[in-house]
């Protein structure tokens, strides 16, 4: 018999007679059913907080490491009963799910280091004659209760990315999970209620997008930090009042394939830059360009290794792909590959689906007017174009919308860094693919890819308020 789980409201486990029914992508079946929080609940949960904060604000940096700590701990002895979770709620390949709960680990682990980092600095104001006696202390304060808003595709790791930094830089937090992942968010919450931490410092509420308005309402939220598609995440900037954003949205990711590149590298880490998570990651690989060089023994190694991976249940240890998010993603998904081979695109490897499994698709001959090189797949679909002008190609990568990482195989230094300079992302990776992201890593993006960054530090920056203490020591 599924579970039944309540929310985790202002340190209490609350009921409601409303629920949310949590099935598996892969077979429909009933994984769990968790309460649905109200509007109600979404502003208690605010009360909660703020009179929480009162406490957290004045927690010594010790004391909130230790807090860190004990999630950690409380994670890291239930590694496998979270990435069983995760491949049942999500139908993530349990390979992926397992290294998402390690990687969780690690982010309340940094999070724990940078709690202890926050500091400030001292700033000579004696710039001007007579002001020889003066200076400024500059320090960091956190700024009340926050609202995080996350995805259903990393349901785990994209939590502690919300969670730690609040927690590490001493405010308090509300977050709403993704309606169709919120049990291993709960899950979560049974781990942080047996810390140290203040009740009321954390809630997971899981509710629908119209219950949980109160989180962009309320004025007493500071700050609003969302992951998300694009559509939502700007709607929420333009209904927030004066908060604070932050957000992390959409990709497209192109990396560009030099004739100086380690094929053999490069098409291996290329399988899990496209296809790991099903594709369902905002910086998973979509465009790839091989210059026309190598284009053919590019195309051929990495059409032989496409095949070989292993497709369906994802709770096998060896599947390589399991389901998409829904039925109806995969649908429009093959959908979106038949518009493309109807304007010309050619089926190189894969293109069919079984229930909500999609197999990893290659297609060649694209342009760039197609969906499936303008508008993010968020699926295990990639494409494959030539080019000759290594700064063509930078062109190229920058013609979306989007720009959250790109990634470039080459050993010419000057590519490097011409693309370093002119790709319009938030990050460039050199010889990997732009699916690689270290968790305290600046990590976030431009254009249509969101505002701010995540990175457990650059979190922590923008969930404080920079105050300077101005001091004059002349006192006669």
């Amino acid at each position: 018999m599924a579970k039944k789980y309540k929310m985790y409201l202002g340190g209490n486990w609350v009921d409601r007679k409303e629920k949310i029914e949590v099935r598996s992508p892969f077979d429909n079946k009933l994984v769990g059913v968790c309460a649905a929080a109200s509007k109600d609940d979404y502003t208690k949960a605010i009360d909660a907080a703020q009179k929480a904060f009162a406490i957290t604000r004045e927690l010594p940096s010790y004391a909130r490491e230790k807090i860190l700590h004990q999630i950690a701990d409380g994670l890291e002895k239930n590694i496998e009963k979270f990435a069983i979770m995760m491949v049942k709620e999500l139908g993530k390949a349990y390979k992926d799910a397992r290294g998402e709960v390690v990687r969780s680990v690690s982010v309340f682990r940094v999070a724990a280091e940078e709690s202890k980092r926050i500091g400030g600095e001292i700033v000579d104001l004696d710039w001007l004659p007579g002001a020889e006696t003066r200076m400024g202390l500059v320090r960091r304060f956190p700024m009340g209760v926050i609202a995080g808003i996350s995805p259903f595709n990393f349901p785990l790791n994209l939590v502690a990315h919300k969670i730690g930094p609040a927690i590490a830089s001493g405010n308090t937090i509300v977050l709403k999970p993704a309606t169709s992942t919120p049990l291993i968010a709960l899950m979560l919450a049974e781990i942080i209620d047996k810390t140290d931490l203040p009740k009321g410092a954390v809630s997971i509420l899981p509710g629908s997008s119209k219950e949980s308005t109160p989180l962009l309402d309320d004025d007493r939220v500071k700050l609003v930090t969302f992951t998300g598609s694009s559509q939502v995440g700007w709607w929420i900037k333009n209904n927030c009042g004066t908060k604070q954003v932050v957000l992390e949205l959409g990709g497209n990711a192109g990396v560009a394939i030099a004739d100086d590149a380690d094929l053999e590298f490069a098409t291996t880490r290329l399988l899990y830059g496209g296809f790991a998570s099903a594709g369902q990651s905002c910086i998973s690989v979509q465009r790839i360009y091989v210059h026309e060089n190598v284009y053919e023994k590019f195309l051929k190694m990495f059409k032989a290794k496409v095949k070989k991976l292993k497709v369906g249940d994802p709770m096998k240890k060896d599947t390589d792909i399991g389901a998409m998010v829904t039925g109806k993603a995969a649908d429009e998904t093959i959908a979106t590959i038949k518009d493309a081979v109807k304007q010309g695109a050619k089926l190189v490897t894969g293109g069919k689906k079984n229930g909500s499994v999609l197999e990893p698709t290659v297609l060649t001959n694209v342009n760039s007017s197609m969906d499936v090189c303008s508008k993010e797949a968020f699926a295990p679909l990639v494409v494959v174009d030539t080019y000759k002008s290594f700064n063509k190609v930078v062109d190229e990568i920058n013609n979306s919308e989007y720009g959250l990482q790109a990634g470039i195989f080459t050993n010419r230094m000057d590519d490097v860094f011409y693309a370093f300079k002119n790709i319009e992302a938030g990050g460039v990776v050199v010889n990997d693919i732009p699916t690689y992201r270290a968790d305290h890593q600046p990590y976030g993006g431009v254009k249509n890819s969101g505002l701010g960054r995540e990175g457990i530090r650059y979190t922590i920056e923008d969930m404080t308020e920079i105050k300077i203490l101005s001091m004059n020591f002349k006192t006669k």
